[in-house]
């Protein structure tokens, strides 16, 4: 897959400009909607009356069919141009956007949002290799960098807006976090027009059976995880999606060596180099997406915060991430990226386990510290990861090369919510029996239990219980859940002393030297 590549002179200095914004705007949508949905999950799980597993499916679908349709993204604006890609995205992410808003309630509530969630991660996985490959293409070598550094800067730094916005979005209508998306795509769309981005195209074949392979095995393996809270680890049909879905993500692997014209060229991952900073980025990716959601629902359900709360407790993860993403970029402009990847591991793996310990404090002031250190963490080494990846991919398109690491990077994310959601609804399940067991039988327990881990309503179940238990209910609920989120927490900080056995294996700065066509990117260039 190669990036279109315009005349040496490109786009005259303004228009430059313009691409440069009109394609920041596009993919800010996409950054801030990672982020804004968690905080507002429990507002729309509550109003929608939706199931604890149908809202994890709101913020799964979309990451999953961010992750599934990446690399055919980058493959389509090759093919189709990046240009009318980028405009593509925008328009389908926007109208996927209005509809999840205007999501109606009843019974066909789970089905509608949960859906079109999956069209606007569709959208995204269409624009944002696009949008990159504009950018690309718009400015010369001598002014690519700093271009690519901007881009990155500020698109990450879109995440750290969606808790906030969030917040404050959810005090007026849930629904206002996906309309919001509207007026940022009708001014991306402007700008696209004012800049008069010329389209570039590489007629060629479209790996359409790579596309489906892709598609089936990311997305029967994360259904796997995500649906054994409710089938069971002893299930058929758990194992059946799991090991069918593995079985498909490694013929794919197979097909792409044999196919004239791949969505991914396997001969990348030669590099043991390229190896190492993916799967960094995936193990890591696990628990930095995740954490929102999950951390979200604990603030406000064992906290007692309402959303503008829940963002502001979410902004202290940034608080860490935002300052050791720069050193991170200084140390691997000093030494390459083995260095800041195994310390922001180690400071992560670290962080979340302490603030586990905490979690039960019921306290901002008690884990605050520990929150900041997780976010260093990977702060630390989620920028060294991601451009030395671009960096080593020499030969390889930016699309090609963003098509890979974002797949990766998204399906980790995808699959780290599915397996720690498990987690959380099953030691829930197991806690609130075990706390109500001591004030009623055994089986009124687990009914009372089964329905506030599932997101039914306890309330009826809980009416025939003594006083005391209807009174303590959510006090109850309030400690189990600090407990369960524990247990997610310790699991993060698992997949992070995974991330620091990986980054040992990185074999350090490449010394290859860079061809003119495909210059080395800065650091600054960060992804997120």
């Amino acid at each position: 897959m190669n990036a279109a590549r315009p005349a040496p002179e490109g786009p005259a200095g303004p228009r430059r400009r313009w691409t440069l914004a009109a394609m920041l705007f596009a993919v800010a949508m996409t950054f801030i909607d990672q982020t804004i949905v968690a905080i507002a999950s429990p507002t729309v799980q509550s109003q929608l009356a939706l199931s604890r597993s149908a809202t994890l499916w709101v913020v799964n679908a979309y990451l999953l069919a961010l992750a599934a349709a990446f690399a055919f993204g980058g493959r389509l604006a090759d093919v189709l141009g990046a240009r009318r890609m980028a405009v593509a995205g925008i328009i389908g992410f926007a109208g996927a956007s209005a509809l999840c808003g205007a999501t109606p309630k009843g019974a066909y509530a789970a089905a509608w949002i949960i859906g079109f969630r999956i069209l606007q991660g569709i959208s995204g996985a269409l624009m944002i290799p696009a949008a990159l490959a504009v950018v690309v293409a718009a400015f010369p070598v001598r002014e690519r960098g700093r271009a690519l550094a901007l881009f990155f800067a500020v698109s990450g730094g879109m995440t750290a807006i969606g808790p906030i916005a969030g917040g404050y979005l959810s005090r007026w209508t849930w629904r206002s976090i996906f309309w919001i998306n509207i007026p940022i795509a009708v001014v991306a769309l402007v700008l696209t027009a004012v800049a008069r981005i010329p389209d570039v195209r590489r007629p060629d074949r479209i790996d359409v059976g790579g596309a489906v392979l892709t598609v089936l095995g990311m997305g029967l393996s994360v259904l796997g995880f995500e649906q054994a809270q409710t089938w069971g680890w002893h299930s058929a049909a758990t194992w059946g999606c799991i090991v069918g879905g593995l079985v498909l993500l490694a013929v794919f692997a197979v097909y792409e060596t044999k196919v004239a014209s791949p969505l991914i060229r396997i001969r990348i991952f030669r590099d043991r180099g390229f190896v190492v900073d993916n799967a960094v980025l995936f193990l890591s990716q696990t628990a930095f997406v995740p954490v929102f959601f999950f951390a979200s629902v604990y603030a406000q359900v064992s906290l007692g915060f309402d959303a503008t709360e829940s963002g502001l407790y979410l902004l202290m993860i940034f608080a860490g991430f935002a300052p050791a993403a720069q050193v991170g970029g200084r140390m691997l402009d000093r030494g390459g990226a083995r260095r800041p990847m195994v310390l922001g591991a180690a400071l992560g793996c670290v962080g979340f386990v302490l603030w586990a310990g905490h979690l039960d404090r019921m306290s901002l002031g008690a884990q605050w510290p520990y929150i900041v250190m997780a976010g260093a963490g990977i702060g630390l080494l989620l920028g060294p990861a991601s451009t030395d990846a671009v960096n080593r991919a020499i030969g390889a398109s930016y699309g090609e090369v963003t098509g890979i690491t974002q797949t990766v990077r998204n399906y980790g994310s995808a699959l780290g919510m599915a397996v720690f959601g498990t987690v959380l609804t099953t030691v829930l399940a197991g806690r609130l029996t075990t706390s109500l067991t001591a004030f009623v039988p055994r089986p009124q327990a687990a009914s009372i239990a089964h329905a506030a881990t599932y997101g039914t309503d306890a309330a009826p179940r809980a009416s025939s219980a003594p006083p005391e238990v209807r009174a303590r209910l959510n006090t109850v609920v309030a400690h189990d859940f600090s407990t369960a989120t524990q247990w997610v927490l310790y699991g993060m900080a698992i997949a992070l002393g995974a991330t620091f056995l990986a980054a040992l294996r990185h074999p350090g700065r490449r010394h290859a030297p860079v061809t003119a066509a495909e210059p080395r990117v800065p650091q600054a260039a960060v992804d997120r």
